[in-house]
């Protein structure tokens, strides 16, 4: 089974993963018209779509997802709905929960109730594996219960809830994907990747929560981006999808690996409070996306050269938004280790 979907609403697709996905989607299927919509928060950067701009079949449209009247517009011209647009940041959502709910909730729904409107062909919700909570032992699969343990996570929960729930309801023709820990180029400097990276790069501490012992799955952006493609294109309507490489690496190690590319000393490693309520370890059995023909292809000490290379050479990029709120932030978040 194959879809050929001819017009896509992309939401949220001027942040890390979406652009990314973006600019796969115009290299692998260039005769689908793509519309952009996204609201341009802090993490939102149009210039990560900079090289689209007047091409044939593309558009930007500047907006939220929680305006029912515009999406209804957009919808109405495209017939299928990639939604990446969200708050993601589990540090950012303990500071300001209700973001959280309003965009990953509300604004889900406001996508799903209008794809049910104009008979979209597929709605597909990119959701995230820190859905199933902390998981001390063996992996999760995609039949798991949910077990948020953060507004971030909850609201993401929330978000599949409600899109399950048009599923049920509407028949709304629904897939779901559950990523892991994404990195590569065009990530905002917040997640743990590219603050250890440009930190290194200026000689700052590198931050780790706790001992640095917590474990994610790391998965380049290009690797999931292609794992998205196929599921929109070829996975039976009503599934879930995980997403990742099923294989664990700890955030000290993360940090060793950076600073073993870029030739810095370990002393440049520091222990911070750690967050409330921090999941411990993520683990996706990822059998059902590879029973669909996906595998990765970039290793993690491939992947990590190739980001610790981009962040090297675009500075311009990453420098302006390392100033005022960002610092401001950080400094709340990023509290000294009390022993």
């Amino acid at each position: 089974m194959t879809r050929r979907l001819k017009r896509l609403l992309v939401a949220g697709a001027a942040g890390f993963i979406g652009s990314n996905f973006v600019r796969h989607l115009r290299r692998t299927h260039p005769d689908v018209e793509i519309t952009v919509l996204d609201k341009l928060t802090y993490a939102g950067n149009l210039a990560n779509l900079a090289e689209l701009d007047g091409q044939p079949g593309y558009r930007f449209v500047h907006g939220d997802i929680c305006d029912e009247k515009l999406v209804d517009s957009l919808a109405a011209e495209t017939d299928a709905i990639v939604n990446f647009a969200a708050e993601t940041h589990v540090d950012r959502s303990l500071m300001d929960p209700f973001a959280f709910v309003e965009t990953d909730v509300r604004g889900t729904a406001v996508l799903c109730e209008a794809a049910r409107k104009h008979g979209h062909e597929v709605f597909l919700l990119i959701s995230t594996d820190e859905v199933y909570g902390d998981v001390r032992t063996g992996r999760s699969t995609e039949t798991d219960p949910l077990k948020p343990r953060s507004p971030y996570s909850a609201s993401k929960a929330g978000g599949e809830h409600i899109a399950q729930a048009y599923a049920e309801s509407f028949g709304l023709p629904l897939l779901v994907t559950r990523g892991s820990n994404n990195y590569g180029p065009h990530q905002y400097p917040e997640k743990l990747i590219p603050v250890l990276i440009t930190n290194a790069i200026d000689d700052r501490p590198l931050p780790l929560y706790n001992d640095g012992s917590a474990v994610r799955d790391y998965v380049f952006v290009e690797d999931h981006c292609r794992a998205i493609d196929q599921v929109l294109h070829e996975a039976p309507v009503g599934n879930v999808y995980n997403i990742g490489t099923g294989v664990e690496t700890s955030g000290l190690q993360v940090a060793e690996a950076v600073l073993a590319i870029m030739g810095k000393p370990k002393s440049l490693i520091e222990f911070v409070a750690d967050r409330p309520g921090h999941d411990y370890r993520y683990a996706l059995d990822i059998s059902r996306i590879t029973a669909l023909g996906w595998e990765t292809q970039v290793e993690l000490g491939e992947g990590l050269e190739r980001t610790v290379r981009w962040y090297v050479d675009h500075p311009d990029w990453w420098r302006p938004l390392k100033s005022g709120e960002y610092w401001e932030y950080y400094r709340r978040n990023y509290r000294p280790l009390v022993t």
